[in-house]
């Protein structure tokens, strides 16, 4: 390679960091490979205490670019000084860090996926991507890999590769993402269940003395649920049953109470371990999707 084409794809990806600090959206540079550069000297091989991870939240103080997202900023002083030169002229592409822009992109990374984030996500801003699509919503939350085949969400202590505006109207963080990323560990059916569904009582009227609903409307609700949870036998099922209990207690936010929705959340409780789920599990995702529509 040229050096006056060195010169000019450096001063690209430096253009594109600047402009986009410019609109508040922390930026770094990505080294061949498209990954973070390494860690600085002092900060080489573990000397800093833990950080090369960044187990621990909290911004980089290092000079040069360094602890991967960590890195990212929107001071054009630290993105054109010295320090970070080495690393702009080995630049290879910019990434930015959508949890300190305030965003999380769902990671698409196959046409399986596509096919089911248009399916099952609300539409927003899409970015096309070499092997699929990112999908950016207004909001940030945990990240995770591998939340199901082909998809990975960023955006708390991340790092995603800029690859241009995308198209299309971003919207606000779907709750169906944020189920997304509740801890879950599944037993495959051929491989037995970590315990027998626990013995839970059914819910009736007597329980729902400040229900607005009808006890058809909402037995009718929570089998369609349970529906749900049923099919993702192979996996997904701890996602799914938040999912469902969110919706649930979002249907009965107007209510005067009680509506009984604890007896509700133990009857997904006992599906979700029927097809693998370990009950602490279930019953965390069960907790925290009947106090997410609060």
């Amino acid at each position: 390679m040229t050096q006056p084409t060195l010169i000019r794809r450096e001063g690209a990806h430096l253009r594109t960091a600047l402009d986009l600090a410019n609109r508040s959206v922390p930026v770094l540079p990505l080294r061949a490979g498209k990954v973070p550069f390494g860690n600085c000297p002092a900060c080489r091989d573990n000397a800093c205490g833990g950080r090369p991870n960044m187990k621990t939240p909290g911004p980089c103080t290092c000079p040069r670019p360094c602890h991967a997202w960590a890195a990212a900023t929107t001071d054009p002083a630290t993105l054109t000084g010295r320090p970070w030169a080495t690393a702009w002229a080995q630049a290879q592409a910019v990434a930015y860090h959508p949890g300190g822009a305030g965003l999380t992109v769902v990671d698409l990374d196959d046409t399986d996926a596509v096919a089911w984030a248009h399916r099952t996500l609300p539409a927003t801003r899409i970015v096309l991507t070499t092997r699929g699509e990112h999908w950016i919503y207004r909001g940030v939350m945990q990240s995770a890999n591998g939340v199901r085949p082909g998809v990975d969400v960023k955006s708390a202590m991340q790092y995603a590769r800029w690859l241009g505006p995308g198209t299309g109207t971003m919207t606000v963080l779907p709750d169906v993402v944020r189920g997304l990323v509740v801890k879950e560990e599944t037993n495959s059916p051929r491989g037995g269940l970590v315990s027998s569904p626990p013995d839970r009582a059914a819910w009736d009227h007597r329980v729902a003395t400040g229900c607005r609903h009808t006890e058809r409307y909402v037995r009718t609700g929570l089998e369609r649920g349970l529906a749900l949870v049923r099919a993702r036998r192979e996996s997904g099922a701890g996602s799914q049953v938040f999912g469902v209990a969110q919706f649930i207690a979002k249907q009965h936010a107007d209510c005067p109470g009680p509506c009984g929705l604890d007896i509700l959340g133990q009857q997904l409780i006992t599906t979700a371990v029927s097809v693998g789920v370990p009950e602490p599990y279930a019953a965390r995702a069960v907790t925290n999707g009947l106090a997410g529509a609060a």
